[in-house]
């Protein structure tokens, strides 16, 4: 996409994560998050997408390839999708999926950072994302206006929050900016800068010395609302399905192809699942992806995935760009997916 001869401030490289924007990066606060992860995010089901990261590589410039992201960010915030997943065509045996691993001047890297950015709530992101070149462009994207993006006057039940340096002068516990005209006083002594999630409660009172309480992320999904999307990276498809951040990993994998089977949406039937996923590939399709994966090799595409499917039939254009397959999925998924939870 013509990223390569970009300047980039060396100085200014955020730490990318693999969460909402949670931002401790300590191995002992890493582990302890995955673990709270694993517990908070197996009590609902959950529906992820899986995007390859080389749609990026096929976009001329930086500002294009930012409202491509921008795209992506805003079906899944439009679908109430909980995680995307950005995967390479590596063919590596036994190389990490994380995003240590990740050169920060690859595609996915790009992909990963603005897909984060996008997710954090406005008033958040100048204290958890640092300057970068990749994110020159994103002030240009529409806002994905989810719930968890409140307004100034705007009141929730919940807020995302970030965690301050100051103490409050009289007990040392921690303020966190909440967005709103004032900080607010939260009932944990919290290290700075770390995102997190705050229960508002009703006293709308922000001189009030009554501390909030910090919750689990997964607490507004509990409670019937859409609180944004994970974002995970991938180094190739196999690890897509195997490092799973979900315990018991995928119950259901659907692929998505031109030379897929042909169900009416209305004719689909999709198994209960706790974590279904949905994968997208590249400009040479999920068939490219599973013959460039070792762990793979020789097997058909189709025999990947719990189902195979073409969602968009009979199309006029030669070529569905992966952008607009999303979306066209996604609605046609819709309807089956609506049916299953509610059996």
């Amino acid at each position: 996409m013509g990223k390569k001869n970009k300047s980039r401030d060396a100085d200014a490289e955020p730490k990318l994560t693999v969460t909402n924007g949670h931002s401790d990066d300590s191995p002992k606060a890493k582990k302890k998050h995955k673990k709270n992860k694993n517990k908070d995010q197996n009590e609902l089901p959950t529906v992820s997408i899986a995007v390859a990261a080389s749609i990026i590589d096929n976009v001329p410039t930086l500002e294009l390839a930012t409202r491509l992201a921008g795209q992506i960010a805003r079906a899944a915030t439009i679908f109430r999708i909980n995680e995307v997943v950005v995967f390479d065509n590596k063919s590596i045996v036994g190389q990490d999926s994380t995003v240590d691993n990740l050169d920060d001047e690859s595609s996915a890297a790009f992909f990963i950072r603005v897909l984060q950015y996008l997710e954090t709530p406005q008033y958040l992101r100048k204290a958890l994302f640092p300057m970068h070149n990749d994110l020159r462009f994103v002030g240009l994207l529409p806002p994905l206006d989810a719930p968890h993006h409140l307004r100034k006057h705007e009141w929730g039940p919940y807020r995302e929050g970030v965690t301050l340096k100051e103490r409050d002068s009289n007990n040392g516990a921690t303020l966190v900016d909440v967005g709103l005209a004032k900080h607010i006083l939260v009932d944990q002594i919290l290290e700075p800068g770390r995102r997190v999630t705050v229960a508002m409660g009703t006293n709308r009172n922000l001189d009030s010395d009554l501390p909030r309480q910090v919750v689990s992320s997964s607490k507004p999904r509990e409670e019937g609302m859409y609180w944004g999307y994970q974002v995970r990276y991938a180094h190739n498809i196999s690890s897509v399905f195997k490092d799973c951040a979900y315990k018991g990993g995928y119950d259901y994998i659907i692929g998505t192809s031109e030379h897929g089977q042909i169900i009416k949406s209305s004719d689909l039937e999709i198994p209960p699942f706790r974590h279904l996923l949905i994968a997208f590939g590249g400009l040479a399709g999920l068939e490219e992806s599973i013959e460039e994966d070792e762990n793979l090799k020789g097997k058909d595409a189709g025999d990947a995935f719990s189902i195979y499917l073409n969602t968009c039939p009979h199309q006029g254009s030669r070529t569905i760009r992966t952008e607009e397959a999303i979306l066209i999925s996604l609605q046609y998924f819709q309807e089956p997916i609506s049916r299953t939870l509610q059996s």
